[in-house]
């Protein structure tokens, strides 16, 4: 059995509709170009009076036609593009009375819409050239497990389009269900609790566990301290803060009491609302920070993953400007970067590492990748960087380790 708790899968139909778009627009810029050449051309000829009096009929021809596949184009692609996204569709709609800068936001609008469909495209192509091997098809089913102040039940799907590529492609996914704010014993507790009552209910064995974030330390005390090490055969965690945030204590050092509380308090009432019983706003943040880690990790530094027969490895990204991230990373990259140094907008780079294996990614494009970018946050197509095919790859790499 398979939570499908996924995003809805871009068709092949979906995308020709996408593509028929861009095509529209494009032929409505060429022409649009072509006719006021011509336009150009009899004025300079004729004089705008003859013109009008003798090509009135084409005049307003043209402009129907332009008008339908215009209209036709936009629509189109708005209502079928993931990629291009709310701001440039706002933008679209501002400018679209504006001579001149109308077209420039076209093109922009084009460029985004036919670079997602040659993506996406691809990707189609390529499942389906595999999907008799089931790459993704583990010995053992996938556990994911959210990070901090994010839920992936009810409301939200935490993991982007991620799950629904892996199901493609093979593999039985869970997910973690626990509270979205809780210190890492309570949440270890809930996670070790949700192991047993899935390895039990279906009898697989055990669990790969993939965990991102603080997710991370929550599996690794569940595992150590909670004593469900039979039942899992694998973590993966991805961008965890191991050694915690040193920006995360300059805050709590730095931020009054009362700021505190209001935040703290306002969270759990929200997060109350939304199906957490008991979320802890304060607990969770003082948990991420350098000193606690320190603490936690010193209680686990005792236990032998590997010597109960789990796997470990860990993963971490880093941004390599403000810019290279989606809001609030943009905002706090520098921030971090002046406790932590080269970072992924919250955690820095020295703390992802953790296991036996450890991998650093880098895009070699001008575009960094962010902590939300490594759970698909934005659903959006990175240049350099495709992160449903790393996941593929790293479960195809579970699978061919026998796990």
């Amino acid at each position: 059995m398979t939570d499908r708790r996924v995003e809805k899968p871009i068709t092949k139909a979906r995308l020709n509709l996408l593509n028929l778009g861009s095509i529209l627009l494009i032929i409505f810029m060429i022409s649009v170009f072509a006719l006021s050449i011509g336009l150009i051309v009899l004025l300079i000829k004729d004089g705008i009076k003859d013109v009008f009096r003798d090509y009135w009929q084409w005049v307003v021809a043209a402009i129907i036609y332009e008008t339908v596949i215009f209209w036709l184009g936009i629509i189109l692609v708005y209502i079928t593009s993931t990629q291009l996204g709310l701001k440039m569709r706002i933008l679209g709609i501002i400018c679209g009375m504006m001579p001149i800068v109308n077209l420039v936001v076209l093109v922009f609008i084009i460029t985004i819409a036919t670079n997602e469909y040659s993506f996406e495209k691809a990707k189609l192509k390529l499942d389906l050239s595999r999907a008799k091997e089931q790459v993704c098809k583990t010995k053992y089913p996938l556990l994911m497990v959210h990070g901090v102040f994010f839920r992936d039940y009810k409301y939200f799907n935490y993991w982007g389009r991620v799950p629904e590529e892996l199901i493609k492609n093979g593999a039985t996914i869970y997910y973690g269900n626990h509270q979205s704010a809780a210190s890492v014993e309570n949440s270890s507790k809930e996670l070790a609790a949700r192991i047993r009552e899935i390895v039990e209910t279906t009898g697989c064995g055990k669990l790969n566990i993939i965990a991102h974030s603080k997710g991370g330390l929550d599996v690794k005390t569940a595992v150590a301290m909670q004593g469900v090490s039979d039942y899992v055969a694998s973590i993966t965690t991805i961008n965890t803060p191991h050694l915690g945030c040193e920006f995360a204590e300059y805050l709590l050092t730095k931020a009054p009491d009362g700021l505190q509380e209001k935040v703290a308090s306002a969270y759990n009432a929200a997060l109350r609302k939304m199906g957490d019983k008991n979320p802890d706003f304060i607990a969770a943040v003082t948990d991420l920070t350098a000193v606690r880690c320190k603490q936690i990790w010193g209680a686990l530094s005792t236990f032998d993953y590997g010597a109960h027969g789990v796997y470990t490895q860990s993963v971490g990204s880093c941004m390599k400007n403000a810019t290279s991230g989606a809001f609030p990373l943009n905002m706090s990259y520098l921030f971090v970067g002046r406790f932590d140094g080269p970072n992924d907008g919250l955690v820095g780079e020295p703390s992802f590492r953790w296991g036996k294996n450890y991998t650093y990614i880098e895009n070699k494009k001008n575009r960094g990748i962010s902590h939300g970018d490594m759970i698909d946050l934005n659903r959006e197509n990175i240049s350099g960087f495709d992160v449903r095919e790393f996941y593929v790859k790293l479960v195809s790499d579970l699978k061919a380790r026998g796990l």
